[in-house]
């Protein structure tokens, strides 16, 4: 696989499409070096291995970017989680640049040194205050050279916009995304003005993550655009949806469902979802696509797989998956040989498999 490490607004700007990683918190939870409630990111210097090994994967996948592993990395965030082992958020920040941009050189990758929401936000909504956390990461990721920044998984504008202003202060490339639905933020601010405002506070690439499926969130992009257009803005589109169905969720997103956090494998995407899901987001304008909580390493092949028109190439995890099930032609069941074609993965409607299995959920929210 060719990949042309180019600044990542250069790449935009020439319509590349830039495929993202995927969330590394969940996929680490599962398997057993973060602590679901927490989410806090201490694993990058406790089990840098770990944290390592996912990065590898998702680069073999096809992703073009990797994001540092500093989910919820604020003071604030760390002291009230219970860190009892006392690592300190400079050191986090410190491992995970450096575990990232060590994977993101074996394949020519970019690095997003990347900042989350705060608790003081919440608490007092003291400009001062919260700006002063995210300068303190910026100082950090500064330090590493990391190539552009993500200010994600906001659920108000407000502070996303101060993120935003604090990073663009590094004169470097500045993605923002939220976790909101076509609703807009917690405040009702609709998805069309709270991209207005991200790109006035100086983001050069908008749009959503998490909480939501890639139906829903694709919706939410397509209204963040409409925003710009009628505001005469411009910025590129981004987006990183969970990796799970959540049709239920039309407020606070999957934190609502019953099966959060612990049993949504029940409602994970198949790679075809995601086939689906990549072709549908470029045909919305959105050029930097990628997935959240919830998407494998497959979920981001497929969607390498999807554009490899589009991309000119195909990841090196490919080798070992024929295209739309084209290697089960060597299957000794003819009825399995039958599958290798695209038409049969695309009509097919997967079944649960799970007896009395409810076809919806009712979210907590509801």
């Amino acid at each position: 696989m060719k990949r042309n490490k180019r600044d990542i607004l250069e790449r935009l700007n020439a319509g590349e499409v830039i495929v993202g990683d995927g969330g590394m918190v969940l996929q680490l939870e599962r398997r057993g070096y973060v602590k679901a409630g927490p989410w806090t990111p201490e694993a990058a210097v406790e089990h840098p291995e770990a944290v390592r090994q996912l990065h590898r994967e998702f680069l073999r996948a096809g992703a073009d970017v990797l994001q540092t592993f500093t989910f919820y990395c604020s003071e604030d965030k760390l002291e009230l989680s219970g860190n009892v082992t006392n690592i300190t958020g400079a050191q986090i920040n410190e491992a995970a640049c450096d575990l990232a941009r060590e994977v993101a050189d074996e394949g020519n990758a970019l690095v997003a040194g990347c900042v989350s929401q705060t608790l003081i936000y919440l608490e007092n909504h003291n400009e001062a205050e919260v700006k002063s956390l995210f300068k303190k990461q910026l100082q950090e990721f500064l330090k590493k050279d990391i190539d552009f920044f993500i200010a994600e998984f906001f659920r108000y504008a407000e502070e996303a916009a101060w993120a935003v202003e604090v990073l663009k202060t590094s004169g470097k490339t500045v993605g923002a995304t939220m976790c909101i639905s076509p609703h807009g933020d917690v405040n009702g601010l609709p998805p069309g003005e709270c991209a207005v405002r991200l790109v006035k506070a100086g983001a050069d690439i908008v749009g959503v993550n998490c909480h939501l499926d890639p139906t829903s969130c694709i919706q939410t992009v397509k209204l963040m655009r409409e925003g710009l257009e009628k505001a005469g803005l411009k910025a590129h589109l981004m987006i990183q949806p969970l990796g799970c169905h959540t049709p239920e969720c039309n407020l606070t997103g999957y934190i609502s469902l019953p099966e959060y956090p612990f049993a949504m494998e029940c409602r994970t995407l198949t790679r075809w979802d995601v086939h689906k899901y990549a072709r549908e987001a470029y045909e919305a304008g959105i050029r930097y696509i990628g997935g959240c909580c919830g998407f494998e390493a497959y979920h981001i092949r497929a969607i390498s797989e999807e554009l490899r028109a589009e991309k000119g190439c195909l990841p090196p995890a490919s080798e070992k998956h024929g295209l739309w099930g084209e290697a089960l032609q060597m299957h000794t069941k003819p009825w399995v040989r039958a599958r290798a074609q695209r038409k049969y993965w695309q009509d097919l409607l997967p079944a649960s498999g799970r007896p009395k299995c409810p076809s919806m959920a009712t979210p907590a929210d509801e």
